[in-house]
């Protein structure tokens, strides 16, 4: 071998032992530079013990900020150390807990083969009262027991509802979970502000990987959640969920709904369905029935029927196609588009020559379905039209009511997908589409506040400052809004409603609607059950409507009677009638009268 050689592979050998050690420093550069954040973590997870404790979660008031709706109470949870037991305490301690916990032979056989385990960490007990905790606590340091702790938890409590079995405006408030999370309602909304941040804690760890807690320390204390103030009113809650059982109980319904809101500021003072649930026992609703945690009134869509007709008169009257005023021919039946389609009214019945103001104050879809047609040059253009009118006021996107679950609903666009005439007529009379409870308030709440669209909301402040709300815009003419109450004053005045809804004393009118449901599993409408609704005003004086009550019974099962009627037991302008009444009368629940000069007057105020 010569020199050459010899050099050569000194050199290559250098050159491998460089590489090596290239290699090497790379390597150890990732693993104390871009690794260097986790491995730290890891070795901390070896050491010490990491855990979040939940702050106390806001509770949430009434309008006046005194009733309570959802409050946090505290438990303790009972945790035993097995390790620290010997057979003699572990026996003893059953004995001691069995009288105060209640435990029957079979629970108290359970618990002595927990501790048997011997394992470092055992929950003995949940949900325990302070009292009851206090209780256990100076029986095992009497008896000398060893190896007993509490930890401290929150439950939330909810207060009774107006119905049996039910807590109040729990599907509104919706629940709070186990875990502590907010779910539905005004909880799941408003969880971050709610639940406020946790306090983060930290502890070495002994032999066993169990914290030590003698050595326990704050990493960050956390922070409450804030408290909300509802614009609920708890007392008109109460009597509203009265209302809704006994209509639900006497209609033979699926479900009743109510929704009373201030037409000025978009205020929700109640939000009542039948059946509900008790949110303090949710696990078994969700066993049970789990649809019942959905709120109707924002969170199921229906088809209004009748109540559109409104929407329908305003298309008219912007339009001047119509005034009340103009006559129509009403032969009590249509036949559209060349004969393959058909309307008529629910009695069939050919009443000749009818205004506009009498045929919609007696329903009558075959007026409103002439109206439609001559809304625009075409029946595309007239389709238009009213879609248009629908959207302007709210219906087919979400209110953006502050609460979780809210819908937006369904009306077909015809500029996507061309109407019929059956479409544009079954539309003016409100079937074809799905609409919410809170949507119809709102819209009712602009055709009687001077074309203000205003936004609903429950909430009014947080940790004691006002929540700032806006209206969504001027979406009518304010000129148009007395043609509208003469409208809906006159529906009330007729013969078939003037008596469910006169002796309240007050100045009140609105439109019924009565639709037929379709079945999706059947694919037709059911013959025996239709949703029934009315949607109004109410005011202590005439010119100045104080409330909007939006009422559905679904799924209701009418008795038929002479022409066709269909009779219910308590029918939807009954029991606005009586929400009126319950509403009217709550102390201190209507702001005072606005004066001629206030602004409000012209329905631009709240």
């Amino acid at each position: 071998m010569t020199t050459a050689d010899s050099g050569r592979r000194v050199l290559l050998l250098a050159l491998v032992f460089a590489l090596l050690g290239c290699a090497l420093v790379v390597r150890l550069g990732y693993w104390q530079v871009s690794q260097r954040d986790r491995l730290v973590a890891s070795a901390r997870e070896q050491i010490y013990s990491q855990s979040e404790e939940p702050s106390r979660r806001g509770d949430i008031y009434d309008r006046s900020g005194t009733i309570l709706l959802a409050g946090t109470v505290t438990r303790e949870r009972l945790i035993a150390s097995g390790q620290q037991l010997d057979p003699g305490q572990r026996g003893e301690l059953v004995q001691l807990l069995m009288p105060i916990l209640a435990l029957d032979p079979d629970a108290a056989v359970a618990l002595q083969a927990k501790l048997d385990t011997e394992r470092p960490y055992l929950v003995l007990a949940t949900d325990l009262t302070p009292s009851t905790a206090e209780t256990i606590r100076s029986a095992v340091d009497l008896a000398g027991i060893p190896g007993i702790t509490f930890e401290t938890t929150y439950t939330r409590d909810y207060q009774p509802g107006g119905a049996p079995g039910v807590s109040l405006a729990a599907q509104l408030l919706g629940f709070v979970n186990a875990s502590g999370t907010g779910q539905y309602g005004v909880e799941q909304r408003y969880q971050d502000v709610l639940a406020g941040t946790p306090r983060v804690v930290e502890a070495d760890k002994d032999a066993t990987g169990q914290p030590i807690v003698a050595t326990e320390r704050t990493i960050s204390p956390g922070a409450p959640g804030e408290d909300l103030r509802l614009t609920l009113d708890a007392s008109l809650q109460l009597a509203a969920e009265q209302e809704v059982l006994a209509a639900q109980i006497a209609d033979r319904a699926d479900s009743v709904s109510v929704v009373v809101m201030d037409p000025y500021s978009g205020e929700v003072y109640a939000d009542a369905s039948y059946p509900s649930y008790d949110a303090n026992s949710y696990a078994a609703t969700a066993d049970a029935d789990a649809s019942r945690f959905l709120d109707p009134v924002v969170s199921q869509v229906y088809e209004p029927g009748s109540v559109f007709k409104m929407l329908t008169t305003i298309a008219a009257l912007e339009t001047g196609t119509s005034s009340l005023q103009s006559v129509y021919r009403d032969p009590g039946h249509l036949v559209l588009d060349n004969g393959q389609a058909r309307i008529q009214d629910f009695d069939g019945r050919n009443l000749g020559n009818i205004t506009l103001l009498d045929a919609i104050a007696k329903s009558r879809n075959v007026v409103a379905a002439q109206v439609a047609f001559k809304l625009g040059s075409s029946l595309q253009a007239s389709s238009k039209i009213l879609h248009d009118v629908w959207t302007r006021f709210g219906f087919g996107a979400p209110t953006g009511i502050d609460v979780a679950g809210e819908v937006g609903g369904l009306v077909n666009d015809p500029t996507i997908s061309a109407w019929r005439q059956i479409d544009l007529a079954n539309g003016s009379f409100g079937q074809g589409v799905a609409v919410t409870p809170i949507q119809l308030a709102a819209a009712y709440a602009a055709m009687v506040n001077g074309g203000v669209l205003v936004q609903p909301h429950v909430v009014a402040s947080i940790g004691g400052q006002a929540v700032a709300v806006r209206a969504r815009g001027q979406i009518m003419d304010a000129s148009l809004t007395s043609m509208l109450e003469q409208v809906m004053t006159h529906v009330v005045s007729i013969d078939a409603y003037r008596a469910d809804v006169q002796g309240t004393g007050f100045w009140v009118g609105g439109k019924t609607g009565t639709a037929q449901i379709w079945s999706p599993s059947q694919q037709r409408y059911l013959l025996y059950q239709q949703n029934f609704s009315f949607v109004g005003f109410a005011g202590r004086t005439v010119g100045h409507p104080d409330l909007i009550i939006a009422v559905k019974i679904g799924g209701a099962r009418p008795r038929i009677g002479t022409g066709g009627a269909l009779i219910l037991a308590l029918k939807p302008t009954e029991l606005f009638r009586r929400i009126v009444t319950d509403a009217m009368t709550t102390p201190g629940l209507l702001p005072p009268l606005p004066t001629a000069t206030d602004p409000a007057v012209a329905g631009l105020g709240g």
